[in-house]
């Protein structure tokens, strides 16, 4: 017991000196696991970011234009894009499977467009929703928890209850509603304007909808925070109340973002992939690893490339995700000794 005591004590003067983003990194850096899930989570995103680049000089192809009557040269030969069904009967057209070259690496979908070029392109779109929405759920979450955590009183209820009504509400029930309602008549705030097929309407539907489940653990932390000795000492010096927040409360909140961080950015890549799948989320021409699932759900038995892609994309982002998560808590938490060197 004086020994755990001692390190978590040893632990806390750490990550009170050299600050949480210095130690989440240096933790990081320290953990081989999470390590690779940065790296993957990089080789990822470069990836995604690399689609005009892959489509126009590799592929050689237009990810989002139909080329059903299409046809690619393999091996000296002119193969059609769209090839008779396996059935007994050959009744029907499927699309070519993965060709394993530099185009139709992973075969195409029903529409004869190139499903690794869609892929890259889809990932895009996904990946800014989900990191988009993640940082403006926790900017929203931080603007309430603090709120209510540190007046208290009457505006401590108010936020409370709020929070609690639309914690009641199903999650992807509350989403789809909103969806639904903004995608037939638009996003209007005061002076702006957002059509449904907008990507900031997905943002902005899955930043609101995540954040009680955000702005609940940041409460918690600002009202112990508002109990501390340094911030009654600062009460006492008559500060601003403006000026303990600012100077005393945000800064030692970060911890609690960075942590909350990727669970947040993994929430809302699988829901705004739930509402692509169901056409309320990335509205076409525009694509997303939702939508390209939703493309493949008839082909899942012809071929299962077309859905498979993307869903291991979104396996593999939220498998790094979540370890990139679990160490930032390992990391930042004093009573952790799971990655004490």
């Amino acid at each position: 017991m004086p020994g755990l005591m001692k390190t978590s004590s040893t632990r806390s003067e750490r990550l009170a000196s050299s600050g949480p983003w210095k130690t989440a990194l240096t933790g990081l850096a320290r953990d081989h696991t999470a390590r690779l899930a940065g790296l993957g989570l990089l080789l990822i995103v470069l990836a995604c970011l690399m689609a005009p680049f892959y489509a126009a000089h590799i592929a050689h192809t237009d990810p989002f234009s139909a080329n059903v009557a299409g046809s690619i040269v393999l091996d000296g030969q002119e193969i059609d894009l769209m090839q008779p069904d396996d059935n007994p009967l050959h009744l029907g057209l499927s699309p070519i499977g993965p060709t394993w070259h530099t185009r139709y690496l992973l075969g195409a979908d029903s529409q004869g467009r190139d499903i690794a070029a869609r892929l890259l392109y889809g990932g895009r779109n996904s990946l800014l929703i989900a990191s988009s929405s993640a940082a403006l759920c926790l900017a929203l979450a931080t603007l309430i928890g603090v709120a209510a955590g540190f007046l208290g009183g009457v505006a401590d209820a108010v936020l409370s209850r709020l929070m609690d009504i639309m914690w009641a509400v199903p999650v992807y029930l509350f989403a789809i509603c909103l969806s639904i309602v903004t995608i037939t008549t638009g996003l209007h705030l005061g002076p702006l304007t957002l059509e449904g097929n907008s990507l900031l309407v997905p943002v902005m539907i899955i930043a609101l909808v995540y954040v009680p489940y955000a702005a609940r653990p940041i409460r918690a932390r600002v009202m112990g925070l508002k109990s501390a000795e340094f911030v009654t000492a600062a009460r006492c010096l008559g500060v601003p109340r403006w000026r303990i927040v600012l100077l005393d409360i945000l800064p030692n909140i970060t911890d609690t973002l960075v942590v909350l961080g990727p669970l947040v950015m993994n929430m809302a890549l699988l829901t705004e992939s739930a509402l692509s799948f169901l056409s309320i989320g990335v509205q076409a021409p525009a694509s997303s690893w939702g939508t390209m699932i939703q493309d493949g759900e008839g082909l899942i038995y012809t071929r299962p490339m077309v859905a498979m892609a993307p869903g291991l994309a979104i396996a593999a982002v939220v498998l790094c995700l979540n370890i990139l998560g679990d160490s930032f808590r390992d990391c930042l938490d004093p009573r952790s000794t799971s990655r004490e060197p």
